[in-house]
């Protein structure tokens, strides 16, 4: 029994490093997982940034192009409107010299009028001209400086406008990086949660199967242990129906001694009475009938003698054949009783570890169940938090385009009732010359 309590602790000692080094194993897995998460969570924070950043210069750059586009643009009216004035100049140069020319054929063809007269005349037209040439001059001006600030005022609503549509442009690329971040996270989440579900189905099947080994390897201790005792039991009795079986002539005979003994005393206790009786009798009788009588008593005691010596041939034989029947009867009961034993006991440890057995594999079915109970509230969880996460990052792109385009549509609204108080009205129509290596 030394040895089988020994090879109980030992099996305990096995499932608990077992057990021990199982759960290492997992505080490793899971601490693996959380580094994994954790650098994914970093990566994606980092991504975030590079992104803001690149976003950032981005807009920057879009912003100084946007202003070099619109110098260059209001560049080209000015040298535009430049040209066209030195063309009106010109033209009103030329319509100044014909009409100067004109004027002098006229007041040529007339020798009545007097040279002051002419000169004075000269000098009304002169005035005249000059001053529809700067009148018409001033409205060109005034038309060029409302062309350039309404083109102006349009360029600023063109740039407006790009930048709302470059700010739709960076809030999409930023929300759709940041599902896409969501989705590799929710992914990972659930390989980390698979992986997880593989190691605890590997590490409690593992368990369960040294639990089994181990059982089963106990359960064959058991049965050869009680073989050994039952052997063990069946050789010591037959060990001691040898002894019996050798003791049983010395018991006879010490039997039979104690019988001739009782024998012997008696015969000595008929010899007494027979002196006695003798003594009596030769006493009360007549002296001549003492021969006839002493005949007669001793013929009646050698009888009587006669009959104990065959009683106790008798009672030997008796005793040695009860003495012999006994011992077979007792030692055949004793082989049944023993064997009826033994049975039973085989029987109940039969019993006990079918029992022992079944008890085991409830219990594994147990673990089974309870650890995809576990598996199974723990992926609903993840997969509700996901959900959850889903719908938050979607409401807040939602929230964020709505109010993006609020505030595009608010700046838009107040552009245009700046522009319509200014009195440019719409100012959608308005074309731009385009630079030629754009």
């Amino acid at each position: 029994m030394s040895g089988y309590k020994r090879m109980r602790r030992q099996h305990q000692k096995q499932l608990i490093a077992l057990e021990n080094r199982l759960k290492a194993e997992m505080d490793e897995h899971r601490l693996r997982l959380q580094k994994e998460a954790e650098t994914q969570a970093n990566n994606t924070c980092i991504e975030l940034e590079r992104l803001a950043k690149r976003q950032a210069s981005q807009t920057d750059k879009e912003m100084k192009t946007s202003a070099s586009e619109e110098r260059r643009i209001q560049q080209q009216i000015v040298a535009q409107q430049k040209k066209e004035l030195a063309v009106l100049l010109e033209n009103q140069k030329k319509e100044y010299r014909l009409c100067k020319d004109l004027f002098k054929e006229e007041m040529s063809e007339d020798p009545c009028t007097p040279k002051e007269q002419k000169q004075e005349r000269l000098s009304r037209h002169k005035e005249e001209v000059q001053r529809s040439q700067a009148e018409e001059e001033a409205q060109v001006l005034t038309q060029q400086r409302l062309v350039y600030e309404r083109s102006c005022r349009a360029l600023r609503r063109r740039a407006l406008l790009h930048r709302h549509h470059f700010e739709q442009e960076q809030i999409r690329e930023e929300l759709n990086k940041k599902r896409t971040q969501k989705e590799m996270e929710q992914a990972l989440l659930i390989r980390h949660d698979e992986s997880t579900q593989e190691l605890e189905q590997r590490q409690l099947q593992t368990l369960q199967k040294l639990r089994l080994e181990l059982m089963r390897l106990q359960h064959q201790t058991e049965l050869e242990n009680q073989e050994e005792y039952n052997n063990r039991r069946q050789r010591e009795l037959h060990r001691k129906h040898s002894v019996e079986k050798r003791q049983q002539p010395r018991d006879l005979k010490a039997v039979e001694m104690q019988i001739k003994k009782q024998f012997q005393d008696t015969c000595k206790v008929q010899n007494k009475q027979y002196k006695a009786l003798k003594n009596h009798q030769l006493e009360v009788s007549p002296k001549g009938d003492h021969r006839s009588l002493l005949r007669s008593l001793k013929e009646e005691q050698t009888r009587k003698l006669a009959v104990l010596a065959e009683q106790y041939e008798h009672s030997i034989n008796d005793m040695m054949a009860s003495q012999a029947m006994r011992l077979e009867q007792e030692q055949a009961s004793e082989l049944v009783a023993l064997d009826q034993q033994l049975k039973q006991e085989m029987e109940l440890l039969d019993e006990y570890q079918r029992k022992t057995e079944a008890q085991t594999l409830s219990q594994h079915q147990r673990e089974l169940h309870k650890l995809q109970q576990k598996v199974s509230i723990r992926r609903a969880h993840l997969e509700q938090k996901i959900e959850e996460e889903l719908a938050a990052l979607q409401k807040e792109r939602t929230e964020r385009i709505k109010q993006l385009f609020e505030r595009q549509d608010r700046e838009i609204h107040t552009f245009d009732a700046e522009s319509r108080s200014l009195g440019f009205g719409s100012l959608g129509s308005i074309d731009f010359p385009k630079e030629d290596n754009r």
